[in-house]
């Protein structure tokens, strides 16, 4: 590409070259001027001079004494620094001051002579080839009686005006030059006070094109530039208060994708990342800085979403789906798809929303189990109280040692349906407490609440021959409500009793550390296989369901201890290994 010249040097020469050409013309003007006047003036001269001594020599043309008239024309053409030369009208040379008459040529037709004879002043420049020089001749007539009879001429070699001429123009010449250096620098100032303001405002335009729109040019003098840079002052101040806005409403925008927790995608026609939020991006694993202008068939390993995008972008509705994420754990993602427009409602690609549900799934199925349990908890004592019911309408009651029994059999069903109630009504309680936070803590000792909690358990216990054994070296202090504490324990310790060998040992332990304070309770029982721990909090859930109704169990102690434990800030874990015992641990916040 070719270099672009700055404008300082497109200006100066361009003025320089005007300049010169100007003093060019004008000292080629006045030279040729100069030459005409002294022409002029030297023909003035030698028509000055004949006419001197036209009545000298007429007086001698009278006898036509041809001698005399050459002897006068060589000492006046001597004296006078002038060639004279007398010509008849017939052209006849009778007197010359540089040449002797009879060895000239007929004049008759010389221009001037012949101008002269006509009764004008003949005036004529040229080559002269009697003295091999540039001459200038002037002529004049002769008369005597009104009547023509001769012609006087005189004449001067151009040397000498040439030599005045060239000493002219030799001064015109250094004036020039010293005229063309002025005009030089002139130029210059010239040519560099209209560039420097165009210097300046490329200067400020850099500075705009380097960010920097807190810059002003300064106001120039001429009308033009002062327009020209109040102008662009505007421009770099609406160009950073349009930058500001849209760098306010691009971090308001990035502020409102990264704080949402629903996934936010954005794609063009072709399948490219326009945008990805945080959120969207660990839904899937990935780093939303690396995604911006990849394919998402590219990014996301994920078939279920590169169809859903193909058929998103196919379809001219919205689109929703719910698929499966497997990233760390199975994640259940509801997703639904809107068309990206331009300013000109061209359809430039789709936004996708992505929504985990799994929490939402995941307590749709638990009330779903939760309604299925309560309705098999419920309905199987019904049944059976129903069943003995009727055998004792039908004529039972008529043997006293069955209907006793039916009767005990009857009562058992309906303590556990009113266990079950007891349950329900504590876990809902407990939940409404929970989320308005209206049951109140206060400081209590952890070791008078496990100590009361084994008393209730004293008896159960010493039914199977197990021992309890606490572990509670030192006083510990816990925010507390001792009343609800206690039927978390009993719940565990119950549960330990039941599940555990005749003649085996339960360990009750409190300990505190740095953060927390830790009850556990550990028995030697049966386990719980591994798949079945996490749920084993759930309502209802029972890892042997046989086991369990053969025990008495309602499904629900566990659940009420986990709300508990939240309701203290707590949380609940548990550790088992089958056959061998399981360990529950109730983690509280130290005060």
């Amino acid at each position: 590409m070719k270099k672009k010249k700055r404008l300082l040097w497109q200006l100066y020469p361009s003025y320089l070259l005007i300049t010169l050409i100007a003093l060019v013309t004008v000292a080629w003007y006045a030279s040729d001027s100069l030459r005409y006047f002294f022409l002029d003036q030297t023909a003035a001269d030698l028509e000055a001079r004949a006419r001197f001594l036209e009545r000298q020599i007429v007086r001698y043309l009278a006898p036509e004494d041809v001698t005399s008239i050459d002897l006068i024309c060589k000492e006046i053409g001597a004296s006078a620094a002038t060639r004279l030369t007398v010509i008849l009208s017939s052209g006849q040379v009778v007197g010359d001051s540089e040449e002797e008459p009879d060895r000239m040529d007929n004049h008759a037709d010389r221009p001037e002579v012949t101008k002269a004879l006509t009764g004008s002043v003949g005036v004529s420049t040229r080559f002269s080839r009697t003295l091999q020089i540039s001459m200038m001749y002037v002529a004049i007539p002769l008369k005597e009686n009104n009547r023509i009879i001769a012609v006087l001429r005189t004449s001067l070699p151009l040397t000498s005006i040439d030599e005045k001429l060239r000493g002219t123009q030799i001064r015109i010449a250094l004036g020039g030059l010293l005229i063309a250096l002025l005009a030089a620098g002139i130029s210059w100032l010239v040519s560099r006070r209209i560039s420097r303001p165009m210097e300046e405002m490329k200067q400020s335009a850099e500075h705009f094109a380097n960010g920097d729109l807190q810059y002003r040019l300064p106001v120039q003098d001429a009308k033009e530039m002062e327009s020209l840079a109040l102008a662009m002052n505007r421009m770099a101040a609406q160009l950073d208060e349009r930058i500001k806005t849209a760098i306010r409403q691009r971090n308001e925008f990035e502020a409102v994708l990264s704080s949402m927790v629903e996934g936010v995608i954005a794609l063009d026609r072709e399948e490219r990342i326009l945008n990805i939020n945080q959120a969207a991006a660990k839904m899937f694993g990935l780093d939303s800085c690396k995604l911006q202008g990849r394919s998402i068939q590219e990014t996301v390993r994920n078939a279920e979403l590169q169809r859903f995008v193909q058929k998103a972008l196919a379809s001219a509705e919205p689109t929703e789906d719910d698929i499966f994420v497997y990233h760390t754990e199975e994640r259940i993602l509801h997703i639904h798809s809107a068309h990206l427009v331009d300013a000109k409602a061209d359809h430039i690609g789709i936004l996708v929303v992505l929504i985990d549900v799994t929490r939402l799934k995941r307590l749709e199925n638990m009330r779903r189990d939760f309604v299925a349990n309560v309705s098999h908890e419920i309905k199987t004592p019904l049944t059976a109280i129903k069943g003995f019911v009727e055998t004792l309408q039908n004529g039972a009651f008529e043997k006293p040692e069955e209907s006793q029994r039916f009767l005990g059999i009857i009562e058992k069903h309906v303590n556990r349906l009113n266990s079950i109630i007891d349950d329900l009504l504590s876990l809902s309680r407990l939940e409404q407490e929970g989320e308005s936070k209206e049951i109140k803590l206060e400081k209590g000792s952890i070791k008078e609440v496990i100590q009361t909690a084994v008393l209730l358990c004293q008896a159960k216990a010493g039914a199977k021959n197990i021992r309890v054994n606490l572990l509670c070296e030192e006083e510990i202090i816990g925010a507390i409500e001792p009343t609800l504490l206690e039927h978390a324990v009993v719940n565990l310790l119950d549960n330990a009793i039941q599940y555990s060998k005749k003649e085996s040992e339960i360990q009750i332990a409190a300990v505190q550390t740095d953060s927390e304070i830790n009850i556990s309770i550990k028995d030697h029982g049966v386990g719980i296989a591994r798949e079945h721990r996490p749920r084993i909090f759930e309502r209802f859930y029972r890892a042997d369901k046989a086991r369990s109704r053969e025990l008495g169990g309602t499904g629900l102690g566990l659940a009420i201890v986990k709300h508990i434990v939240q309701a203290h800030g707590g949380q609940v874990a548990v550790e088992s290994v089958p056959g061998q015992g399981s360990t529950f641990t109730i983690h509280l916040p130290k005060i």
